[in-house]
């Protein structure tokens, strides 16, 4: 198993992520808000490795049958394509193609420290 900070490169953060990890009032199931959490992580990696990461890296140092351990419940996952820049004055350049994760927690959990 590789290791865990491997995979999971940094938190994306943008107006849009952030309005997901505070969750959508719509979307309750008895009262507990759904959290959605974005990460970036390593092309490479597929959402088994993906969700045991993130458990790995959150529940670093809790006992393993605490009740405030984070349960990841689904890992949607994108590539989103390098945008074309311009190097120099006649090469078209390219940024570098991204692998974004979509993580939802179970129920009524969430990450204190995900990004600011």
């Amino acid at each position: 198993m590789r290791d865990p900070y491997t995979i999971i490169i940094r938190p994306h953060i943008t107006e849009k992520t952030m309005a997901l990890s505070h969750g959508d009032p719509r979307i309750t199931d008895l009262g507990e808000i759904v959290r959605r959490y974005t990460f970036i992580v390593d092309p490479t990696a597929n959402k088994l490795e993906i969700k045991a990461a993130i458990e790995a890296i959150y529940n670093k140092g809790k006992d393993a049958k605490a009740k405030d351990r984070i349960v990841v419940d689904q890992v949607n996952t994108l590539v989103m394509k390098g945008k074309l820049r311009r190097v120099g004055q006649r090469k078209p350049g390219k940024r570098p193609d991204q692998k974004k994760a979509v993580v939802t927690l179970a129920k009524g959990q969430s990450l204190e420290d995900f990004g600011v």
